[in-house]
């Protein structure tokens, strides 16, 4: 039986051990360093981009970054490609991994280094998240409890090139992008089994190429009114982003060119790409972030330190989240990101 002289030296040392084991406080983050320009190139821009607006730098020393997604916990989700991870970014300067590995579990003939990770990821229904995985060339859904199920693997049993980059729409349906980067010769690979680079169409279990005739279909976007599907095509010598007529069936028809890069003297490819409430498009290209009206006019530039490759909307919907390379960023918008069918 303790003393009340043992008990009382007792609960000091209790407290001290608690004191001792109690969490510490979230760190309080620096302010991010402003980093890159801004190009304006038509007065509607300024309706998009405040005068005001910085370029942010957020975090670094990643090997490929892509794909961002907001989720609803409030943190960003984005994919390492090359690093082969899913990682997480809080508001707090935090990165974590999600899913490690996240595009490729290391068996069979790929080599580390390559473009074997995850890529573009767009929200699923009841807080899942579709996520494009380049290794093991399918389209997953991660669940709200980190259970991963494959959704789409195969077309007419021949296996996919490596889904690049997925979105949803109205109807449920999603589009996505499949070209051969995540194969290590790409078109010539021997593993390759589709004879074209394809943006599908799932509806309903069914899955169903709607475009053939692109050699690298990256990007993927859809109008607000739901009418319109744009797409990127990454390849060097055809830097263009094309435009495409939806019908109510989810057929596409009526391609056309939106807009044309290949002459620009600047690095950097066609990539992914979102749009915001009023319809423009916010794109990767050369240098930057390019921003284009519904009818295709160039409105104006977000220079990058490095060359980007995908962004999206987060925190109140006025913020871009852009991956570029080995670094994350953010710009402050005047207006919303278009939200998609299950954010």
């Amino acid at each position: 039986m303790l003393t009340i002289k043992a008990t009382a030296i007792f609960a000091v040392a209790l407290l001290a051990v608690a004191c001792s084991t109690a969490p510490s406080p979230a760190p309080v983050p620096e302010k991010p360093a402003t980093v890159g320009s801004i190009v304006r190139l038509e007065p509607a821009f300024d309706e998009l981009v405040p005068k005001d607006a910085q370029l942010e730098k957020l975090a670094d020393g990643f090997t490929f970054t892509e794909g961002p997604i907001w989720r609803p916990s409030g943190v960003l989700w984005f994919s390492d490609v090359v690093g082969n991870v899913v990682r997480q970014w809080s508001p707090d300067g935090k990165v974590t991994d999600v899913l490690n590995p996240g595009g490729y579990d290391g068996r069979g003939n790929l080599a580390a280094g390559g473009y074997n990770g995850p890529n573009g990821m767009t929200a699923d229904k009841d807080g899942a998240v579709l996520l494009c995985q380049h290794g093991y060339r399918r389209i997953v859904r991660i669940s709200k409890d980190m259970k991963i199920t494959t959704v789409v693997d195969k077309y007419e049993g021949k296996r996919l090139n490596s889904p690049n980059d997925v979105v949803y729409r109205s109807d449920g349906s999603f589009y996505f992008t499949d070209p051969p980067y995540g194969l290590p010769k790409q078109d010539s690979d021997p593993a390759k089994e589709l004879k074209f680079n394809a943006v599908f169409r799932m509806s309903n279990g069914k899955l169903q190429p709607v475009i053939k005739g692109l050699s690298r279909p990256n990007g993927i976007a859809i109008s607000p009114d739901q009418k319109t599907l744009y797409i990127a095509n990454s390849e060097e010598k055809n830097r263009i982003w094309m435009a495409y007529d939806i019908a109510d069936s989810g057929t596409v028809s009526n391609g056309r060119l939106f807009a044309d890069v290949t002459a620009e003297k600047d690095a950097g490819v066609p990539d992914g790409m979102k749009v915001d409430s009023k319809g423009n498009i916010w794109a990767s290209g050369p240098a930057g972030i390019w921003v284009f009206s519904p009818a295709g006019k160039h409105l104006g530039t977000i220079k990058m330190p490095e060359i980007p490759a995908n962004c999206n909307w987060g925190d109140d919907w006025k913020s871009l989240y852009i991956t570029a390379r080995t670094g994350l960023y953010r710009i402050k918008l005047a207006v919303a990101g278009e939200k998609q069918l299950y954010q």
